[in-house]
């Protein structure tokens, strides 16, 4: 298989997975795979909260940025999956295969997570699902609203772009962005005193880690944030971050296309 990292010979199908990314723990379980260890996040729970209730058990082999290589081997994996910003090391210890980044190239991701796991047709499978759910609620949504997508980090405050998790999703639907957000990137930071530059019709907007974070409390206490269109329209929604900006696979995208067609259809 080629992958980010080269190539990595499978000679059977793997059944010992190990998990270095939330996005490719999405698509394992997606595909009916338990790993037998899997990295934790920022999350409150150490995992993506929507899949808490199927992670239950499995052990942690440190954190997505701390990895405790030493617990991994002893796990006697013979798959690692993740992305190519997790451990290169982790090829001594059992065949790895690696996406690019996570984010954006979500589909892609899981389609090589799928052949990895010998489950291409399954993967096929599961982006369908999506594409119809998302077909589905771009013929619900009422009008032609323009979605501005906003987080809260330590620190930073952030517009995500075209090239995200989310905006994929956004642009499948066919929902439109403010020329703020409508860039081939990633994310625009902005200030606190920019935060006129979020406005839109609908504003869906969290805060990365546990709670709302003192940043977004500022803002969304403050006049800036009273004036704003999406605002006195009762449009500015707070959602899950670690759906939205941490889901990152086939089950986080389908929960979005729901609270989607809940606000907009």
């Amino acid at each position: 298989m080629t992958h980010a990292l080269g190539k990595t010979k499978l000679d059977k199908k793997p059944t010992r997975v190990v998990v270095l990314d939330s996005g490719e723990l999405d698509d394992v379980l997606a595909l009916g795979v338990t790993p037998v260890g899997m990295a934790t996040t920022a999350g409150q729970s150490g995992v993506p909260s929507y899949l808490a209730d199927r992670v239950k058990g499995i052990p942690a082999v440190g954190d997505i940025n701390n990895l405790d290589l030493e617990r991994i081997a002893a796990l006697t994996p013979d798959l690692i999956v993740g992305s190519k910003l997790r451990a290169r090391s982790c090829r001594k210890i059992a065949p790895t295969v690696f996406g690019i980044r996570p984010g954006f190239p979500w589909k892609e991701n899981l389609l090589l997570v799928g052949a990895s796991l010998g489950d291409e047709t399954k993967a096929v499978g599961l982006l369908n699902d999506y594409q119809k759910r998302a077909n589905e609620v771009k013929a619900a949504v009422k009008g032609a609203p323009k979605i501005s997508l906003l987080r809260f980090l330590s620190g930073n405050i952030r517009l995500y772009g075209n090239l995200s998790f989310i905006g994929v999703i956004l642009e499948d639907v066919g929902l439109a962005r403010p020329a703020h957000q409508n860039i081939d990137e990633l994310a625009a930071q902005i200030s606190k005193e920019r935060i006129d530059e979020a406005d839109a019709d609908w504003i869906f907007y969290s805060s990365y880690g546990a709670g709302p974070s003192a940043d977004e409390k500022a803002v969304t206490s403050s006049g800036l944030w009273a004036g704003l269109g999406a605002v006195k329209a009762q449009h500015a929604i707070p959602v899950a971050d670690e759906v939205w900006f941490l889901g990152l696979g086939p089950i986080g995208a389908m929960k979005v296309l729901d609270d989607l067609k809940k606000y907009l259809g």
